[in-house]
């Protein structure tokens, strides 16, 4: 009898999974890159890939994923490692518990971040997609207001500009007074402007197709420079920039990795919210209801993450702007 029950819960719960997916299908899909060697934060990194490490008091790939969850995109790759990504599928789930929709993908070797779009080229298929580095976390107020020409996308690519103070550690991006993109220079010696191109992009669908004619680069990857710049020979390649009032990390070494845990302990501290809460913003898009919100809480409710979520269980949801 218990094997039947056991069994009958099994269907149901591959039924809803199917229905859920089918619902929010014909949305813009989002890719977070999670994959890589990690060497540069060895030997932190030989157990567990950085993407896993914790910011602060949450996984990394928790503020990537807020990210995306900000700019309404529901429906999620995650492509890692074969190793990693089991971790990250007892991590995640199927998404259905946050109102999402998770989908895995395994790379091999790192290959490039161009790669991110062939590897997810089936999940894909005919929609715009936003593709996101899983060590990037982005912070500030009206953030997702930045995201809109994004968002809106169906054709071309839309990346961005941030000032930063050592453009020649960056891919950067020279442009008119108009605002249009002049070049893309990956890492140059003497940089044409001092702004950086964070990790994080929008296509249009037929970005796969694009994606499909790049070669390797000298470093044997498929470089996301190469394919902005197919992009931008073509005239369709627009861009535009996050205000200095915007925090752009990326925790790709151990001093910015400490930078960042240190930036969002400050802020949570000092203002009483949670950066990249994605219960959170799940509850208050309305993707789930208060009673989910409160299973939440109870969840972690031997810690001040849990307390953080029945407190705002006790308010009415309105979207933040985290």
């Amino acid at each position: 009898m218990i094997l039947i029950a056991s069994s009958l819960l099994r269907q149901v719960q591959k039924m809803y999974t199917i229905v859920w997916k089918t619902y929010i299908r014909g949305q813009l899909k989002g890719i977070i890159l999670a994959g890589g060697s990690g060497t540069r934060l060895a030997p932190a990194t030989l157990a567990v890939c950085k993407q896993l490490l914790p910011i602060y008091d949450k996984p990394m790939i928790y503020y990537p994923l807020s990210v995306l969850m900000m700019g309404g995109i529901r429906e999620i790759l995650v492509i890692s490692t074969p190793e990693e990504t089991p971790r990250f599928e007892r991590l995640l789930g199927d998404g259905s518990q946050l109102g999402l929709s998770f989908t895995y993908v395994s790379q091999p070797s790192p290959r490039g971040i161009a790669e991110a779009i062939l590897l997810g080229a089936p999940f894909i298929g005919n929609e715009s997609v936003a593709l996101i580095l899983g060590d990037n976390l982005f912070y500030g107020h009206d953030f997702a207001r930045y995201l809109t020409p994004g968002i809106n996308i169906s054709c071309g690519a839309h990346i961005f500009g941030y000032p930063v103070k050592d453009p020649e550690r960056y891919g950067v991006i020279e442009y008119d007074s108009a605002m249009r993109p002049l070049s893309i220079e990956e890492k140059p010696s003497v940089p044409k402007s001092s702004y950086a191109i964070p990790g994080l992009y929008f296509y249009g669908p037929e970005v796969v197709a694009m994606a499909h004619t790049l070669t390797p680069s000298s470093r044997g990857e498929l470089e996301i420079t190469d394919l902005h710049r197919l992009y931008l020979e073509q005239g369709k390649l627009s861009f535009s920039l996050f205000d200095p009032g915007i925090a752009w990390l990326d925790a790709g070494t151990f001093e910015a990795y400490l930078q960042a845990s240190l930036f969002v302990q400050t802020i949570q501290e000092r203002q009483g919210i949670k950066i990249a809460c994605i219960e959170e913003i799940a509850w208050r898009k309305g993707y789930i209801d208060r009673e989910a919100l409160l299973r939440f809480a109870q969840r972690f409710a031997k810690n001040e993450y849990g307390e953080y979520l029945l407190r705002l269980s006790k308010y009415i949801p309105k979207m933040t702007q985290e």
